[in-house]
């Protein structure tokens, strides 16, 4: 039996074999590593043939859109791929799942919005991450998962970043640069870099920054400047460009020996444009809080909701804190919300909230501290020395009012009186209660039978009346009056109905005497006007006369010494014809007006006619 030949080792290609190259790339082995060079090529589209042993790959200056699928499948040995200044809008998930070798990814330059948790997955390897200029606003906390403990270089300039994926770059423990610059962070989360042992530069210049907290990392970076050591290096730190607040927050900064220091104080406005180290430290001060406004006193029923404020100032502002009447700091849940503006609210009290609750206010120079008092009222029940009538009407839930009039009906303890379109007086007879040793407050209950909603005045106990206000007119309503008091027996608030009934509002009707007065007023008015016109008028027709009498007198040419004569003869004549004239035209108006208006008119023509006499009486003169 002949036997077979031996079987040849499998021989891999030659490095320097190429097998395939993109149409106008250029494709190099250097050093037994491959190189494919398609950068400023105008593609749309990362190409589909490129060599799979590529160690190093440039695809900058394209106008690709987008990055995924088989793009770069099975390219294990990619070490540096270069995507720089493209207009890469989306990275789809496990685009990079192949390349566990990449060391360098460069995607500057493109149009990235927001990076998701598998947008970068499977990147074990990674050192260096360069995502300057680009549109990001949102970056996943899970999107460096896979290389946080690997990477070295992360470039997340120029972007609209509201806020660094803190939790992210914390757990980065080879980070050696971190580029934030030129983004709209506002807060640096608390210990964001206490854990970053070999970061030597950090750059936050022209954020919005108005705090930094101190971080153990900038304490450290001092003693690498008396005594360097790998873990105590100098560190390069930028934060100019940020509106910081200057105050005893930002003395650790203050105090930083560095050859860079360039920040600068926005406010207060004493301090403002300056740089840090022109400052004396004493300059840099807080202000201890100040609570300046706050609830005293406050009584809510059984399930309402109870809200209770604490207004406080200080430099910088105060956080402030709730304290229960059991001493637990009050947090955020589903029966409680504390907000920023110190505002607490319990949305749905219980009678075990009831006692007196502490707002401190805190800030770096200080604290201080304000007592609210809460009486949380228990609602009526049988069995908790509640106390009721004979029919209870529903003391605390009122749809239908109970009258206390008609036959066989107890006497009337609750009246309403002055009921009009808006408002009633209710009153109450304390009688009922001689026997009860404490009354802490009366409460009025009542709804319009339109409206089921059930309103609650709460009043002292020393009223035994009240003026609702505000109601709508022609409607019924109901309404009861109880007295919440301390019962000596059980210890608990009880609650007594003192009395229900019902009235109506009047209807709103407008008044009819005003419109009758308008039109007299008119009548009047049209009246007296008249008789001033006809009264000019009058005037003007015996002016005329006169003229025309003088007129025909001075026709003739006398001599003159008679012509003196008669012009004195005339001047008197015209004054006994004006006189005569007068007296006879008031004659014959008398029998038309009334007598107020003969005495306005007389008066006018009195004056009409010495007027008359006056003139003739110059002339003659």
């Amino acid at each position: 039996m002949q036997d077979s030949p031996p079987l040849l080792p499998f021989r891999k290609p030659h490095p320097s074999h190429i097998l395939s190259c993109p149409f106008h790339c250029v494709c190099r082995n250097l050093s037994e590593s491959l190189s494919t060079l398609c950068a400023d090529k105008g593609l749309l589209f990362v190409p589909a043939n490129i060599d799979r042993r590529t160690v190093e790959l440039r695809l900058a200056d394209n106008f690709i859109r987008e990055v995924g699928g088989a793009d770069f499948a099975n390219m294990t040995g990619l070490v540096d791929l270069t995507l720089s200044r493209n207009t890469i809008s989306n990275i789809r998930p496990l685009a990079f799942a192949d390349l566990e070798s990449l060391r360098s990814l460069h995607l500057d330059g493109n149009r990235l919005s927001e990076l998701g948790p598998r947008d970068l997955v499977g990147l074990i390897n990674l050192q260096h991450l360069i995502l300057n200029t680009n549109q990001l606003i949102n970056i996943s906390s899970e999107a460096f998962d896979d290389f946080l403990f690997t990477l070295e270089d992360l470039d997340l300039s120029y972007n609209n970043l509201r806020k660094a994926p803190w939790d992210g770059i914390q757990s980065m423990a080879s980070l050696h640069t971190l580029n934030l610059d030129h983004n709209l962070i506002d807060q640096i989360a608390e210990g964001s870099f206490s854990e970053l042992y070999k970061l030597a530069r950090l750059d936050m210049t022209s954020n919005r920054l108005q705090t930094l907290p101190p971080d153990p990392l900038f304490a450290r970076s001092q003693t690498g400047v008396i005594s360097p050591t790998p873990y105590n290096a100098v560190i390069n730190l930028n934060f100019g460009g940020n509106p910081l607040h200057c105050n005893c927050e930002l003395l650790w900064l203050r105090r930083l020996i560095r050859s860079d220091d360039m920040e600068t104080c926005a406010t207060p406005l004493h301090l403002a444009g300056r740089y840090f180290w022109s400052i004396p430290e004493e300059e840099f001060a807080c202000e201890p809080p100040l609570i300046t406004r706050h609830t005293h006193k406050l009584w809510v029923l059984e399930g309402q909701r109870a809200t209770l404020k604490c207004r406080a100032i200080g430099d910088p502002e105060p956080v402030v804190h709730w304290v229960s009447p059991d001493d637990r700091i009050i947090g955020n849940s589903s029966r409680t919300t504390s907000f920023r503006n110190g505002t607490l609210e319990l949305h749905v009290t219980i009678a075990r909230d009831d006692g007196t609750y502490t707002c401190i206010a805190i800030n770096a120079a200080g604290e201080a501290t304000s007592l609210v008092d809460l009486k949380v009222i228990p609602l009526p029940h049988r069995g908790n020395g509640t106390v009721l009538l004979a029919r209870d009407p529903g003391s605390s839930d009122i749809t239908r009012g109970k009258t206390s009039s008609g036959e066989g009906s107890e006497e009337q303890m609750v009246g309403v009186q002055g009921v009009t379109s808006t408002s009633a007086q209710v009153r109450w007879d304390k009688g009922q209660l001689m026997g009860v040793s404490l009354v802490w407050l009366y409460q009025i209950q009542y709804n319009c039978t339109a409206d089921e909603t059930l309103i609650y005045r709460i009043l002292p106990p020393t009223s035994d009346s009240f003026l609702l206000k505000n109601l709508v007119s022609g409607s019924d309503y109901n309404l009861c009056v109880l007295a919440i008091f301390d019962d000596t027996v059980t210890s608990m608030a009880a609650t007594k109905v003192l009395g229900c009934t019902q009235f109506s509002t009047k209807d709103n009707y407008p008044d009819c005497r005003s419109l009758q007065a308008h039109f007299l007023g008119g009548t009047l008015t049209i009246l007296v006007g008249g008789v001033v016109v006809v009264t000019l008028l009058v005037f003007t027709v015996a002016l005329m006369v006169r003229h025309r009498v003088l007129a025909e007198r001075g026709s003739g040419s006398p001599s003159p010494h008679s012509a003196l004569r008669y012009k004195r003869s005339s001047s008197f004549d015209m004054g006994e014809i004006a006189t005569t004239a007068c007296y006879s035209y008031a004659k014959r108006f008398s029998v038309i007006w009334t007598k107020r208006s003969q005495s306005l008119h007389g008066m006018l023509v009195q004056y009409g006619c010495r007027r008359i006499h006056r003139e003739t009486g110059l002339k003659e003169s």
